[in-house]
């Protein structure tokens, strides 16, 4: 027992850098405090002393604003940062080294028994305000974006962003196509485009693919032009009237729209 807890405040220090010291950690920190009343609470439940175990499990409630339930089962290492308003569903499976921030939501989408919420996967980050949602694996060391709604499952290293949530791979990179930045920008411009949140370590899928669609216009253009410059040199009268331009008007209703 005093070997898990030792793991458990060492947890603490290593995913938390304003931890300072291990007397601040066991006093201040209701994430640990909920996961040790859980463990008393779910060996009642496991010993069919249910009431007791639910009992304690709506103490630890009350002390640290966290709620889980005492049927869940939680495996070592469990960090939950701040910790406010999370709710663990009695079905949900936490594996080892996983981190939870506050008002994380592992719940249920059918009022019939059995398995009704997540399994979690080792080393998996769930950001705050993010809702897992339904009897489905997030696979290891996945991280689901803050406020994500996940209803479906999660391959292993993989990230989740968004309403509903969609699913990016690590291993598709951001495009790399050969696109001079500032002319990006200017066609970015143009058609009122803003591709926040596009990052390696939480991209936007969405903003990835219209980045992706305007490089690819853009390569074509180029294209377009040189060869209409070759055809020039071998027919004069080739046509060289300039194309129809973006309407400005049709732009500003898509701001709008956003």
């Amino acid at each position: 027992m005093f070997k898990a807890m030792k793991e458990d405040i060492q947890s603490v220090f290593h995913r938390d850098p304003a931890a300072r010291n291990t007397f601040e950690v066991l006093t201040n920190y209701p994430g640990l405090h909920a996961l040790w009343f859980h463990r008393i609470a779910n060996s009642c439940w496991r010993n069919d002393f249910k009431w007791l175990g639910r009992f304690i499990s709506s103490v630890s409630r009350w002390f640290t604003g966290i709620e889980i339930h005492p049927g869940a089962t939680i495996g070592r290492r469990f960090f939950i940062d701040h910790g406010m308003g999370v709710v663990i569903g009695e079905t949900a499976v936490i594996g080892d080294d996983v981190t939870l921030y506050q008002g994380v939501t592992l719940g249920g989408t059918s009022w019939n028994k059995g398995k009704r919420h997540p399994t979690l996967k080792d080393g998996v980050v769930v950001g705050a305000g993010a809702k897992v949602l339904g009897p489905f694996e997030v696979g290891e060391n996945a991280k689901v974006g803050s406020n994500a709604v996940v209803t479906k499952a999660v391959p292993a290293e993989a990230t989740v962003v968004g309403i509903p949530g969609r699913i990016i791979l690590k291993s598709v990179s951001t495009s790399k196509a050969s696109v001079d930045e500032s002319k990006r920008k200017k066609m970015e411009e143009n058609f009122g485009f803003d591709a926040y949140g596009l990052s390696e370590e939480m991209p936007d899928p969405v903003a990835r693919s219209i980045r992706s669609m305007l490089d690819h216009m853009h390569l074509v253009d180029e294209r377009m032009n040189q060869m209409c410059k070759e055809l020039r040199k071998l027919d004069n009268s080739f046509v060289k009237e300039d194309l129809q331009g973006i309407n400005e008007q049709d732009i500003d209703c898509f701001k709008q729209a956003k």
